[in-house]
């Protein structure tokens, strides 16, 4: 080509400019992660997208115009892909709205407060852009686990109701001619045992009749378990294609059904789990969310890889204030710690850094207790398999700051190693790995009995 063709074609390029040049974008892949925390939908594609995106709350949708591409069978899949179940996606509608305008029209079963941005690319990633609905209410945790206990205790010992005793006594001891608010006295029953059904607000009471009695439970040991990675991030990935986010969620499901049928002192256990599905959390809400819950452990399960197969064995780390413990728990620390570049975060929202610096008062009494649950740990994986180091390692793992919890990371196995992916992917070893820990929180509070706390309203 010769020299004055160049320079023409380098004009063009100038006049075109970027909105023009754009166009050249491909879209790669679209991915949707329901689940009630929220809904993330992820549009993948060779070039950064602009957006602009509207939403109208009656009926509530979300309308989001992306510039510079053309709609081609890889955007038409996103349709298929929003599943009946999502919380907050009911259907989506894909359309060209004008040349090199692509519009999605997100219908929406719930009010959201969308975010939507884009990440650049990171890992096996390339550019993205994010859609992110929040419910507008959001979910209570806490408030979920108190309603599951008082259902229990009201299916185990059917609730007393004084003043309905006191009315039924009265009435059977009453002339005949006196009954004549029978009727209501039937409503009222009625009432209360809908109310039952519908709140679960009842509990035995001693108050006297007419005295409004507030529904409590007893007090609840609460484990926050924090599968790692999950959504867009699939954490470590073993040689046979394991991913590390589906083989932590199945551990921490099991270790669920353990820790909601023990008791503590008395009191009975609830297990949180800061993920219960596939979807992204970032880390520093996974803290937040345990503390909202107000748990007493929070227990982070991971099965990570190093660069050869060569190593095995669990390992239990804790937070450090100071520097790492050794050079192996700096780097898993500084590895787990991208989950927030892989997962994508959105570093725009006005509250993540200030949640992240609240986080960072960690104490030295937090410090301490999370090395004695680590210990206790240790002290019950080596009973069913092999350990990578005898003793809790320390660095500074994001996802253990919470100042008044105490928090361990436990690494199961190393995932990439073939031997120990394949107990990973094994029921029988998967079981053993919960009994466990388990154990291992129950030795922990043996020696440290839970803090009295107000019973849960």
């Amino acid at each position: 080509m010769k020299r004055r063709d160049l320079l023409q074609s380098g004009t063009l390029v100038l006049l075109l400019g970027a909105a023009q040049l754009a166009r050249g974008a491909s879209i790669i892949a679209v991915r949707v992660w329901p689940a009630a925390d929220y809904s993330r939908v992820t549009i993948e594609s060779d070039a950064l997208l602009s957006f602009t995106q509207n939403f109208v709350g009656n009926p509530p949708r979300l309308a989001v115009d992306v510039q510079g591409i053309d709609l081609n069978p890889t955007l038409k899949e996103l349709v298929a892909k929003v599943v009946a179940d999502d919380p907050n996606i009911r259907g989506v509608r894909v359309g060209q709205f004008s040349a090199g305008v692509v519009r999605m029209v997100f219908d929406l079963k719930q009010p959201v407060a969308p975010q939507v941005f884009t990440l650049p690319p990171i890992a096996a990633y390339r550019h993205r852009l994010v859609l992110d609905l929040y419910p507008a209410q959001a979910p209570d945790p806490l408030a979920d686990l108190i309603a599951e206990r008082l259902q229990e205790q009201a299916a185990a010992s059917p609730p007393t109701d004084p003043l309905a005793d006191w009315i039924a006594a009265k009435t059977a001891s009453a002339p005949v001619s006196s009954q004549v608010g029978s009727n209501s006295i039937a409503n009222y029953q009625e009432k209360k045992t809908a109310q039952v059904g519908k709140n679960i607000q009842v509990a035995p009471s001693t108050k006297a009749p007419g005295v409004d009695a507030t529904p409590v439970t007893d007090r609840l040991i609460i484990i926050a378990l924090d599968p790692g990675h999950g959504g867009e991030d699939p954490g470590a990935i073993g040689p046979g294609g394991t991913r590390e986010k589906d083989v932590v969620l199945q551990l921490a499901h099991r270790l669920r059904e353990r820790i909601n049928t023990a008791r503590v002192s008395g009191n009975p256990m609830r297990a949180f789990l800061t993920r219960d599905s596939d979807y992204f959390v970032p880390l520093h809400v996974r803290v937040d969310k345990a503390r909202r819950v107000q748990a007493d452990l929070f227990v982070s399960l991971h099965a990570d890889a190093f660069y050869t197969p060569n190593p095995q064995g669990a390992s239990v780390f804790a937070l450090s204030q100071g520097g790492a413990s050794s050079a192996a728990a700096r780097w898993m620390a500084a590895k787990e710690n991208k989950a927030d570049l892989i997962g994508g975060l959105n570093v725009k929202a006005k509250d993540a850094q200030v949640k992240r610096a609240l986080l960072d008062m960690s104490t030295t009494a937090q410090i301490k207790d999370s090395l004695q649950l680590g210990t206790a740990m240790l002290g019950a994986i080596k009973r069913v398999g092999k350990l990578h180091k005898p003793h809790v390692e320390q660095a500074g793992f994001a996802v253990l700051k919470a100042p008044d919890i105490p928090s361990v990371l436990v690494e199961a196995a190393f995932i990439s190693n073939p031997e120990e992916e394949a107990k990973l992917n094994d029921d029988l070893y998967q079981a053993q790995l919960a009994d466990a820990l388990m154990r291992g929180i129950e030795g922990y509070f043996s020696k440290n009995p839970p803090l009295a706390r107000n019973k849960a309203a």
